[in-house]
């Protein structure tokens, strides 16, 4: 069984203090150990200096699930919903992408 990615990056309406953004990295970066099935966790703010493709995007998550169960059960689980709930009205848009790793 393949292990899968979870890729994520953040778009928010406006740039957010330090003090929320460093509350919203922790938060991902505590998933590992709390979420079942979870391989590995990285998340930070985007440094790139690619400014021609960056299009307002400043945080991203990485995700590598154990298989595809452990991800679908991801998105519902207490702990991501608890993030979630700390984005409420940040979010200006969010892409998101899964892939198997082969």
């Amino acid at each position: 069984m393949p292990r899968y990615e979870h890729l994520v990056s953040f778009k928010f309406k406006d740039p957010l203090p330090a003090v929320k953004e460093q509350e919203l990295l922790d938060t991902l970066r505590s998933f590992k150990g709390r979420i079942p099935g979870i391989v590995e966790v990285t998340a930070g703010v985007n440094v790139t200096e690619e400014t021609d493709n960056i299009h307002g995007y400043t945080l991203g998550l990485r995700v590598t699930f154990e298989d595809r169960e452990s991800l679908r059960t991801y998105g519902p689980h207490p702990v991501h919903q608890h993030f979630v709930s700390l984005l409420e009205g940040l979010l200006d848009n969010v892409v998101v992408i899964d892939y198997p790793i082969l």
